[in-house]
């Protein structure tokens, strides 16, 4: 499996993967094209929701396999999303608290490989990721799960923020991984909850912050003042995990 299978290059095969219902991640489109076979592209991607970043010739160039690309390339989910309610529907049909793992800023897809494989040992319901800004189910992440893609649904919302006052009134508690937090051993992790992570650089965004009810911290002894993400998630995790079991 590579990553090329899923990338879709010229005008035709772009359009053809839309009307037959393809999950596209992410759209790069030639910056200024304007002619109709683009325009239906545009029209497409809107009515899907799907992310459009205009680029120079130079950088297609780079990101086509064919070389004919045609100033359009399309990546496509490798694998079909879920939707949030199918996570809480699992929950229930299991006799569980939801437990949920969120994503804000997560760009790299060897992250999210292993923190989906981290949710599925877990025992997470499934992962939500947003539809910008980060990194979809390419054959890469894929393959970094280790086969959890087959098992962990994976989400992709518009919008996290909306997305967690919703889950918040299914009765959902947030929780997210700051440095400036309480110790997370301090903390009742336990009953229906979502575990939020950010990105290395970025950490989570203020208003998804705002939005949580803990902050926990991990306790750090070392010369470096951060995880990698997908540590830190199953650091976390596993805290969850433990206190799920007293």
């Amino acid at each position: 499996m590579t990553v090329e299978e899923f990338k879709i290059e010229g005008r035709n095969a772009v359009i053809e993967a839309f009307r037959s219902g393809k999950e596209i991640d992410k759209l790069y489109i030639l910056d200024g094209c304007q002619d109709g076979p683009m325009m239906t592209i545009k029209r497409e991607a809107k009515k899907n929701n799907t992310f459009i970043k205009f680029v120079d010739k130079e950088r297609l160039d780079q990101l086509s396999d064919t070389g004919k690309h045609q100033g359009v390339i399309a990546m496509a989910a490798a694998y079909h999303y879920a939707e949030v309610e199918d996570m809480l529907k699992a929950a229930r049909e299991k006799g569980e608290s939801p437990f949920l793992i969120l994503l804000d800023n997560i760009e790299d897809p060897h992250n999210l490989g292993a923190i989906i494989r981290t949710a599925n040992l877990a025992g997470a319901h499934g992962v939500i990721i947003p539809k910008n800004r980060a990194v979809g189910l390419t054959a890469t992440v894929a393959r970094t799960s280790a086969g959890a893609l087959n098992y962990t649904p994976v989400a992709k919302v518009t919008n996290l923020v909306k997305t967690m006052e919703e889950l918040k009134k299914e009765g959902l508690w947030f929780v997210c991984a700051d440095m400036a937090g309480s110790r997370m051993y301090d903390l009742n992790l336990k009953g229906a909850i979502g575990l939020v992570i950010g990105s290395e650089g970025e950490g989570v965004g203020r208003l998804v912050k705002e939005k949580c009810d803990f902050i926990a911290s991990i306790p750090m002894k070392g010369n470096i003042d951060s995880l990698n993400a997908s540590v830190a998630a199953g650091v976390l995790a596993y805290e969850i995990v433990r206190q799920r079991l007293l």
